[in-house]
């Protein structure tokens, strides 16, 4: 269905709005959906856990649930890892689990058309986008649009427990 605004047409998928809580990882800044996002917590040492690969930093006890701590920067191969005082954890609610995903920084939560968004170019094998939503352009600033849920739960997140019935 298309709305005729002011001599353009305008479809109702363009209208469509949401909000992302942005974030940074390294250099670039990533979206998400806010309704995924539990919470923003500043970063604690979680308690270690042993034979987890490197990007699982361990868990925390968050007001009586353990919740695994992802090191995001340590699975996208972002190079040296530091921890300051604005590294920050945001708790996540995707497909049932609480799950806490460690980024450089927390920015801010925008509201983008699903007319901003653009698809993600095929980088032919040597990047995986099929946790990207697509790119968005605020300002100065582009924006990688993230699917947070399909990200946690695949296979090599190793967090979602795979049952084959």
């Amino acid at each position: 269905m298309e709305t005729k605004t002011h001599g353009t047409n305008v479809s109702d998928e363009e209208s469509v709005t949401s909000e992302y809580l942005t974030f940074t990882l390294g250099s670039e800044e990533y979206a998400i959906d806010i309704l995924k996002v539990q919470e923003i917590r500043g970063y604690e040492p979680p308690t270690l856990i042993a034979n987890a690969p490197p990007f699982i930093k361990g868990v925390i006890n968050l007001r009586g649930i353990i919740v695994p701590i992802v090191d995001l920067r340590i699975k996208f191969q972002l190079g040296k890892v530091e921890y300051t005082p604005f590294t920050v954890v945001i708790i996540l609610n995707v497909a049932g689990r609480v799950i806490g995903v460690v980024v450089d920084s927390v920015s801010d939560v925008i509201s983008l058309s699903s007319g901003q968004i653009r698809a993600a170019p095929d980088f032919s094998g040597t990047f995986d986008t099929k946790y990207i939503v697509g790119l968005a352009s605020v300002e100065a600033r582009m924006l990688i649009i993230t699917d947070i849920e399909r990200l946690m739960t695949s296979a090599d997140m190793e967090l979602i427990d795979r049952n084959v019935d």
